[in-house]
């Protein structure tokens, strides 16, 4: 062989395989390539996964506002019952002494007439106006209770005086004020008792009250 045809012979089989390379080269990039869009994919997953993620925050968030709202319901029922006020109750009072008694007894009811429930505890305020002047009952001591009065019921205390028997005209009772537990408005109502009491030389009033419950219906 010619030095020529080897030298041409070479040439060939250089451009041969450099054609090869870049055959090779170009499916390497390809496969490159063909990788891109399975890493894109995985990413739409991912993004896919991040708004699953924040669907369940969301959700989570709803329904603790939803149990927040609930918890606050109902933060009222439990409220405190005001006290009775005088212009909430109707005020009579009626005679109850039992024949044979040693003392008189005179009733007070309280009716409760406010279109709500409220609370009492403890005693009237009470003063017999005569004509020597005002008195006052003294309390009896018994333990007072405290009290819910229902709208449209009624409580009764008793007020309790010596009868007059000495057969002079005694002191003159003319009428009744009752002063409701806590109350500074007073009522003042006809005297349904005895018309007198004996006169006394003693310290201190004759005259008791008991407290809210210390009667029955009347008497």
């Amino acid at each position: 062989m010619s030095g020529n045809r080897r030298k041409a012979l070479l040439a060939s089989a250089a451009l041969v395989g450099c054609a090869m390379l870049m055959t090779a080269c170009q499916d390497s990039g390809s496969g490159t390539a063909k990788d891109a869009p399975s890493a894109d994919a995985s990413g739409s997953s991912g993004s896919s996964g991040s708004s699953s993620a924040g669907g369940e925050k969301d959700s989570a968030a709803k329904d603790s506002g939803e149990q927040g709202t609930l918890a606050g319901t109902g933060s009222n029922e439990n409220g405190k019952i005001g006290k009775c006020r005088t212009d909430e109750l109707e005020v009579t009072a009626k005679d109850s002494t039992i024949t044979g008694d040693n003392e008189g007894t005179v009733a007070v009811e309280l009716k409760n007439g406010g279109g709500r429930d409220c609370s009492l505890s403890g005693y009237a305020g009470v003063d017999l106006k005569t004509n020597a002047g005002s008195l006052s009952a003294k309390r009896t001591g018994e333990k007072a209770e405290p009290m819910v009065l229902k709208d449209g019921k009624s409580v009764y205390f008793g007020v309790h005086y010596p009868i007059n028997t000495s057969g002079g005209s005694g002191v003159r009772i003319t009428g009744l004020v009752v002063t409701p537990p806590d109350e500074t408005k007073s009522v003042t109502l006809n005297w349904p008792g005895a018309g007198s009491l004996p006169v006394s030389d003693g310290p201190g009033s004759p005259v008791k009250v008991g407290p809210m419950g210390s009667a029955g219906q009347g008497g």
